[in-house]
C-alpha cells in the first residue's frame, strides 16, 4: 500500500495479528464517524456497522459493541457488567481508556483492558464493519472473530 497508515490503524492492526486474526482496514475519505455514515460509506447494512460505545458502570469503564440498527439499554449494560448505575463518559475519558477519540474506536487494541460486553445482532451476519482507530479506517471481519479478539461477553444490550 502506498499511503502510510495512520498510527492507530497500526496498534489495531497489530492487535489483531497478535491475536491470529488478519484484518484488512480500507480508508473511507467520505467519514465513518457514525453508523449511519459508515453504513452508506462503506456500502452495508446498519445493523453490520460495529458501534463501539464507552461507558461507565458504577467507576468502570467499560465497552459495549452494539449493531448499528440498535440502541444500548443502559440498565442491560449494567445489569451484564454486575453493576448498579450506568453513564456516558466525557471525549477525554473514551481516549484516556482506549487510546482512540470517539467515532474511531475500535473493538480491541486499547490503552487500558476493558470489559467488554456484545450486542448478539451483531452475530447474524457474515461479516460486521468496526472502526480501525481513525474516524475514516475501518475493517470487515466475521463478528466471531471480533468477540473473540475483544475478550467479549455476549449478552443482550437491545433497547426495545
Amino acid at each position: 500500500m502506498s499511503e502510510q497508515l495512520h498510527p492507530n490503524v497500526v496498534k489495531v492492526t497489530a492487535a489483531a495479528a497478535a491475536a491470529g486474526l488478519s484484518i484488512e482496514t480500507r480508508k473511507f475519505p467520505e467519514g465513518t464517524k457514525t453508523a449511519l455514515d459508515a453504513a452508506n460509506a462503506i456500502g452495508v447494512t446498519l445493523g453490520q456497522i460495529v458501534k463501539s460505545l464507552i461507558f461507565a458502570v458504577d467507576g468502570e469503564v467499560v465497552l459495549a459493541l452494539v449493531s448499528g440498527s440498535n440502541q444500548l439499554d443502559e440498565k442491560k449494560l449494567a445489569l451484564a457488567a454486575g453493576g448498579n448505575m450506568c453513564a456516558r463518559v466525557d471525549a477525554d475519558i473514551v481516549r484516556q481508556a482506549t487510546g482512540f477519540a470517539i467515532g474511531g474506536v475500535p473493538p480491541f487494541g486499547h490503552a487500558t483492558q476493558l470489559r467488554v460486553f456484545v450486542d448478539p445482532d451483531l452475530l447474524q451476519y457474515d461479516e460486521v464493519w468496526a472502526a480501525a482507530g481513525t474516524w475514516n479506517d475501518n475493517f470487515g471481519a466475521d463478528p466471531n472473530d471480533i468477540v473473540r479478539v475483544a475478550g467479549g461477553v455476549v449478552t443482550d444490550l437491545k433497547r426495545m
